[in-house]
C-alpha cells in the first residue's frame, strides 16, 4: 500500500517557515517513515508537478509566474495548507500594497529595476485558490505543521488555536509586560502559537501569529496610543507582518489615516 504523500512549495518568502518545518528534527524523521515527501526543495526533494495528498505552501503570490504555479499546486493536491504569515496574510512583502507608487519604490531599492517583474500587489494564497487550512506565524510553529499532517491523514480536521497570546501568558505564569512595564504589547489581539515567546523574555508581542478571534481593534489602538505610541506607530503594529489580515488591515489603515489627519 502506497504511503500518503506531501509536498512543500515555496513562493515569495524568506524560507523561514520551511526551516521551522525542518527544525522539527527527530519528529520530522519519524513522520518521514510514515509518508512520502515528493517535493521539498529545502530538504532536497524536487518534483514540483507531483500529485500529493497534502501540499504545504509557504510565501505570498507576487508574480505572474506564481499565479500560474499556485493553480497547478491546487490541481495536484487533495489538501492545500498555507504555512506562515506570507502565505496566509501577504507577509512583509505585502507592505507595498499600502502604497500606490510601486515604480518609485522599485527604482529606489533596486540597482536595475527594469529586471524586476513582480506584481504591484503581494497576495495571500487564499485570494487565488481554495485553501483547506491555514497555519499562521512568522515563522510557523513546526510542531503545528507536523500535527496538521497527522490529523489530515487520519481524516480529522486540524485544530486551530484561536486563543490570544494573553491566555498563553496566563498559562505559563508570565508577567504581563503591558501592565507591569507599560510596553505596547499586541498580545490582547494576537493568536497564540508561539508559546508567548516574546513576553516570556520581557519583550512586547509584535503580532507574528496574526489576529485572534473576536478582537477589539479600536480599543487596542486606543490603549497603544495611551502608552505613548503616535497613530503612525500604532498602524505599524497592526500592519507590520500580517497587513492583509482583515481585522489588522482595517484598524491599521484607520490609524495610518488618523496620523495624517493629526498632522
Amino acid at each position: 500500500m502506497a504511503k500518503p504523500s506531501i509536498a512543500v512549495h515555496k513562493f515569495s518568502s524568506c524560507d523561514g517557515c520551511q526551516l521551522a518545518f525542518l527544525n522539527a528534527g527527530e519528529d520530522l524523521l519519524t513522520l518521514s517513515e510514515l509518508i512520502d515527501i515528493r517535493h521539498f526543495l529545502e530538504a532536497g526533494m524536487a518534483d514540483e508537478e507531483a500529485k500529493v495528498d497534502i501540499a504545504f505552501v509557504e510565501g505570498s503570490i507576487s508574480t505572474d509566474e506564481e499565479i500560474e504555479r499556485i493553480a497547478r499546486v491546487r490541481a495536484n493536491s487533495d489538501f492545500v495548507v498555507t504555512i506562515g504569515a506570507c502565505a496566509t496574510a501577504g507577509g512583509l512583502q505585502a507592505l507595498r500594497n499600502l502604497d500606490d507608487n510601486h515604480e518609485a519604490w522599485k527604482n529606489a531599492i533596486y540597482a536595475k529595476p527594469q529586471f524586476i517583474t513582480t506584481l504591484d500587489y503581494a497576495r495571500p494564497v487564499k485570494e487565488l485558490i481554495k485553501v483547506d487550512f491555514e497555519l499562521w506565524g512568522c515563522p510557523v510553529n513546526g510542531r503545528q505543521v507536523l500535527a496538521a499532517v497527522q490529523q489530515l491523514l487520519f481524516g480529522v480536521a486540524p485544530l486551530q488555536s484561536n486563543d490570544k497570546v494573553c491566555m498563553e501568558c496566563k498559562r505559563t505564569h508570565t508577567v504581563c509586560v503591558m501592565v507591569a512595564e507599560n510596553r505596547p504589547c499586541m498580545g490582547p489581539v494576537t493568536r497564540t502559537g508561539c508559546g508567548a515567546l516574546c513576553p516570556r523574555f520581557g519583550r512586547d508581542c509584535y503580532a507574528c501569529f496574526g489576529p485572534a478571534e473576536n478582537i477589539n481593534g479600536p480599543a487596542m489602538a486606543a490603549r497603544l496610543q495611551g502608552l505613548g505610541l503616535p497613530p503612525a506607530d500604532v498602524a505599524r503594529r497592526f500592519l507590520f507582518i500580517n497587513s492583509q489580515a482583515g481585522d489588522f488591515h482595517e484598524i491599521g489603515r484607520q490609524s495610518y489615516r488618523r496620523g495624517f489627519d493629526d498632522d
